[in-house]
């Protein structure tokens, strides 16, 4: 039954992909390389600027929910540019690689360990960071639904007529706020912490909560910034529709558990945005994937590879300087070998007795 499991969810990811990259390739049937290529020439330099400023943004509050789990834990000493780098990392490998709670938690504990962190608080800070993200898309994913209830009309071909009803999304808008607000509200009343089986989870203190508000969102919108600002401005539905897409797009790539969203996350972004040319949404998802995607992949590869390089030369260092062999225990007199089990056995015992006779 283990095995079935451990092979479900990379079968189910990568159905997904072959579903996906499948109706992907007839919705952008026709088009042509040389379209898209025209379509990344037309974007001004100056947008690409903010493409790129809006990648750090993202990357910085991805490095902010890992210092908010670090105080939740009451952990201090460890820098900015180590929680950085480490944070950094972790999100771009997971992002590509997919299953990004597993992937996450196995970079974490490599670099968090090191600093002196049990596996019990990495397990925390890795479950924090999780949930921080969550809370960030329920919140902006609520008051998108509340305020624009009709954007699910863009992905209706895609959903059930009943859920992409307008009522519905209002509906369901108003629930993410209210948990939400309950969270909030657990967090400032010092609600009890909920239990499920050994699994006991606790409300942070208000602190931590209201940085958790702040962090989640931010990147949530550094990253739909990228897209936004890749998409020509002729035209542009605005940054709440593309927000709201955005949301959905990346939820669903996450629940389909492809590697990186390949084909899901394109298909439903592009799927949604019918009233810009499909090159130009193609060129902006392909501007979102380079910066936000590919690049940090690759230079999170090289931080991996220096890390555990620096790991094993620090090992093998430790056991250069570790004695080869314990001395033997001095005998009396020459020619002398002493029984070892005396030694191992009764050595505290024979020395006793020898002070106890000198005496």
């Amino acid at each position: 039954m283990k095995k079935i499991k451990d092979f479900i969810w990379p079968v189910i990811g990568l159905g997904a992909v072959v579903v996906s990259v499948y109706l992907l390739w007839h919705l952008l049937k026709g088009l042509s390389f040389a379209d898209v290529k025209a379509s990344l020439a037309a974007i001004p330099p100056h947008r690409y600027a903010l493409a790129v400023l809006s990648t750090l943004v993202a990357y910085g509050a991805l490095a902010w929910y890992d210092r908010i789990a670090l105080l939740h834990l009451g952990v201090k000493g460890i820098s900015w540019l180590f929680v950085s780098v480490c944070s950094f990392t972790t999100y771009a490998l997971s992002h590509n690689i997919g299953a990004s709670v597993f992937s996450g938690a196995v970079v974490r504990y490599r670099a968090y360990t090191s600093k002196g962190l049990t596996t019990a608080q990495v397990a925390v800070l890795v479950a924090l960071c999780s949930f921080t993200f969550g809370l960030g898309t329920a919140f902006l994913g609520g008051l998108v639904l509340v305020l624009e209830p009709e954007l699910l009309q863009r992905v209706a071909s895609l959903l059930p007529p009943v859920l992409a009803s307008p009522t519905t999304a209002r509906l369901v808008g108003f629930g993410l706020l209210g948990f939400v607000a309950l969270y909030v509200i657990g967090s400032i009343l010092h609600f009890r912490p909920l239990h499920i089986r050994s699994f006991k989870i606790e409300y942070p203190r208000p602190n931590i909560m209201g940085r958790q508000l702040i962090a989640a969102p931010l990147e949530l919108l550094g990253a739909a910034g990228i897209i936004y600002f890749a998409l020509p401005e002729a035209g542009n539905p605005g940054f709440l529709v593309v927000l709201a897409v955005f949301l959905a797009s990346f939820s669903v790539a996450l629940v389909s558990n492809a590697p990186g969203g390949i084909g899901v996350f394109e298909l439903v972004f592009i799927t949604a945005m019918p009233d810009l040319p499909k090159t130009d949404v193609l060129a902006a998802v392909l501007i979102f994937r380079l910066f936000y995607l590919l690049v940090p992949f690759a230079l999170a590869i090289g931080v991996v590879l220096l890390f555990e390089r620096g790991r094993l030369a620090d090992a093998l260092r430790s056991k250069a300087k570790s004695p080869a062999s314990v001395p033997p225990p001095p005998v009396d007199g020459p020619g002398i070998t002493p029984d070892l089990r005396d030694v191992r056995g009764h050595g505290t015992q024979v020395h006793d007795t020898k002070v106890r006779k000198a005496v």
